[in-house]
């Protein structure tokens, strides 16, 4: 089909598909053979697969941030609210007429730090009991808890034992409610986008039989469902193998009863001839460590290939197919689906449309992209290599810019939160905004959020065309002077923090 002809049958609908804590490698799309995921591979040879897609802001609230409102904010905040200058997609949909559908159960959209992403949606419906959501009060006794590595008795523990089936489980029931919704309502409406967000295959790897035990037969006791967030978890003795190769059977159960349900999604979305005209997104967060380089968890580490080199599939009315391995990141979905309604939004965005390479009217659409943590690494992707700058020294300067004072709520760490604005605080404006943003710097002594209190490595260089394992790191060398021009001109144009070029030796 000509490029004209796919331009012609530019989508009227959207169904975007998000799998929290993804592993790209992991899946047979992309050759991963560990596990299985039937369902997914099926989708991938009717869509486009991009080889080169890469997380922008992480963990998952700044992630959402991205391809809600199109803004990569890692540079600025670490988690937290849309602001007040800004607006999500769905703010536009909505006015534009386009009805908008969430169907999650993911806790931190829900919790202080993540709680207006959803308000926009025309509806949105929330299964209760993943992770950390408060949905229970007492434990049912029929939940004898499982190794959670120092997290204590967690808001999972008191609903557990409420699952008493598969379709019992908050993944199950997200994929069964998104399903019921394409069937007896989407068609009613003129344009809609359906919005999953499901946190599968996030922590705990909880599953009920046969997928508990589908990858590790032998493994006697309580599954290990919560995988430690730590480096060197087998170098320090914090896992033994047989307790490593348990975590990453629970991770792959949860994988593939996982994709087990969007099946049912997908063969309602074939039923309904959604792709006729609608374009279907498979995406995620970011991936997660399981034991790549001796790192379990999300912890305080440069975001190597099994965190931020995350899969992609979209399936466009017009059957086109194949790969594409043009850089991608996660604000390109937001931009992509702005471009599909035929919205403009008014605050400052990052992101370029992904169409004009779906249609064939663009080879590439972005020469780098960045990615981080707030008060990490700040990494820079582009076609030659991954670059990671760390702090030359302490991790300072280092300023929070929000007016929504918030980060991300951890049930066992309640004295974790983001202390108030106070004298040091000022006002400053964020790029292309004119409304007054506080700004408040940090001092030694002040007790930085999650990730940012972690120890650096130093930089970190890699050809990962070459060295997809990041096993050669070449920073120190004449190539590392080169990255890190790249990456000053790249914070110029995002017009990033100024404390950010100091923090880094940028300046």
């Amino acid at each position: 089909m000509s490029a004209s002809e796919i331009t012609a049958r530019r989508p009227k609908n959207a169904i975007v598909i998000l799998l929290d804590s993804l592993n790209r490698h992991m899946l047979g799309a992309y050759g991963g053979r560990e596990f299985a995921t039937p369902n997914l591979d099926s989708f991938a040879r009717r869509a486009v697969r991009f080889d080169r897609h890469y997380s922008g802001s992480l963990p998952c609230i700044p992630a959402r941030h991205d391809i809600l409102c199109g803004a990569i904010d890692f540079l600025w905040k670490p988690w937290g609210s849309i602001e007040i200058w800004e607006r999500p997609l769905t703010a536009y949909l909505r006015a534009a007429g386009v009805v908008t559908k969430l169907v999650s159960d993911h806790p931190h959209l829900f919790e202080v730090g993540g709680e207006n992403y959803h308000t926009d949606f025309t509806a949105w419906d929330y299964q209760r009991g993943h992770e950390s959501d408060p949905w229970q009060t007492r434990p049912d006794p029929s939940w004898m808890g499982a190794p959670s590595f120092a997290r204590g008795h967690t808001p999972y523990d008191n609903s557990r034992g409420y699952f008493r089936d598969e379709t019992d489980f908050p993944g199950p029931r997200t994929m069964a409610a998104a399903t019921e919704w394409l069937e007896r309502s989407a068609r009613s409406h003129d344009r809609f986008m359906l919005f999953v967000d499901e946190f599968d295959p996030h922590e705990p790897f909880d599953t009920p039989e046969p997928y508990a035990s589908m990858y590790d037969s032998s493994w006697q006791g309580p599954h290990m469902i919560w995988p430690p967030y730590v480096r060197g978890a087998l170098a320090h003795g914090v896992l033994t193998l047989e307790q490593a190769r348990q975590i990453r059977a629970c991770y792959g159960a949860k994988l593939t009863m996982i994709d087990a349900w969007l099946g049912r999604l997908l063969a309602a979305i074939e039923r309904g001839g959604f792709y006729d005209d609608t374009t279907v997104i498979v995406c995620t967060d970011h991936g997660h460590y399981l034991g790549e380089k001796d790192i379990w968890g999300k912890p305080a580490v440069p975001i190597y290939e099994p965190l931020g080199h995350t899969p992609l599939f979209i399936a466009m009315p017009g059957g086109v197919t194949g790969k594409i391995d043009a850089l991608t990141t996660n604000v390109d979905i937001c931009a992509t689906l702005a471009e599909i309604f035929g919205v403009e939004m008014a605050h400052r965005t990052h992101g370029r449309s992904i169409l004009p390479m779906m249609t064939g009217e663009a080879r590439s659409i972005r020469d780098w992209a960045l990615a981080g943590v707030w008060g990490r690494e700040v990494h820079l992707i582009d076609a030659e290599a991954k670059y990671a700058r760390a702090p030359a020294g302490d991790n300072a300067p280092l300023s929070l810019w929000s007016n929504r004072w918030s980060t991300m709520p951890i049930h066992h760490m309640p004295q974790l939160h983001m202390p108030p604005p106070d004298e040091r605080a000022v006002l400053d404006t964020m790029p292309g905004a004119r409304i007054p943003v506080i700004r408040q710097p940090f001092r030694a002594g002040d007790l930085l959020p999650y990730w940012a209190m972690g120890k650096f490595s130093g930089n970190h260089l890699y050809r990962v065309n070459d060295d997809p394992g990041e096993e050669e790191n070449r920073a120190g060398s004449a190539e590392e002077k080169r990255a890190a021009e790249k990456l000053r001109a790249a914070l110029i144009e995002m017009e990033a923090p100024k404390e950010q070029f100091e923090r880094l030796a940028l300046a």
